[in-house]
């Protein structure tokens, strides 16, 4: 006699399941389209933020789980709201909010 897991029975009756790490990887994705939008590369947002480069390209990958105190920090430095960067939009638009005006100064953290 198979086991049917959770996964599995959502999927027999068409109801979606997420997983923890599906929505690390959409989360990390949003951020990835944030920074992105605001031209920035991976390097200077470690700067603005504080966080490793590599900490941030396994957050965006999906592959690192992010504290809140990380992704209040991630948010600060691309100028959205932490719920920016958690939110699914209905319109399924994978970037948060428009880019707030002004330029990043990145002269402090060289």
């Amino acid at each position: 006699m198979a086991v049917l897991l959770p996964n599995a029975i959502n999927r027999m009756i068409g109801m979606p399941h997420d997983t923890d790490q599906d929505r690390l990887i959409r989360t990390g994705g949003r951020i990835r389209a944030a920074r992105g939008a605001r031209g920035l590369n991976l390097h200077e947002l470690a700067r603005l933020s504080g966080i490793s480069t590599s900490a941030l390209s396994l957050i965006e990958t999906g592959q690192r789980d992010l504290r809140l105190t990380t992704l209040c920090r991630i948010a600060a430095a691309l100028r959205v709201s932490a719920g920016d960067l958690l939110e699914e939009r209905e319109d399924g638009a994978s970037q948060p909010a428009a880019v707030r005006p002004g330029g990043y100064d990145l002269g402090d953290y060289t």
